[in-house]
């Protein structure tokens, strides 16, 4: 189930809900009460190494030689 983030205008807290994708535009409560919060944009952290090393010459068209 995805995890959403949301923070609290009247206290500033940030907190995160986990519910389904149907339910993510909801209005979700302050874990102190407080009603007025908005849900926070999330960011996908991307990054590594590619899992495979990339091609090296040779192959394909014009790196195989018929393109002469």
């Amino acid at each position: 189930m995805p995890r959403y983030d949301f923070r609290c205008r009247e206290c500033g807290d940030t907190f995160e809900l986990s519910r389904p994708m149907a339910e993510a535009g909801d209005p979700a409560p302050c874990p102190v009460g407080h009603g007025d919060t908005v849900r926070l944009l999330s960011t996908v952290a991307v990054g590594g190494r590619a899992s495979a090393p990339a091609p090296s010459g040779g192959g394909g068209c014009c790196g195989g030689g018929c393109c002469s």
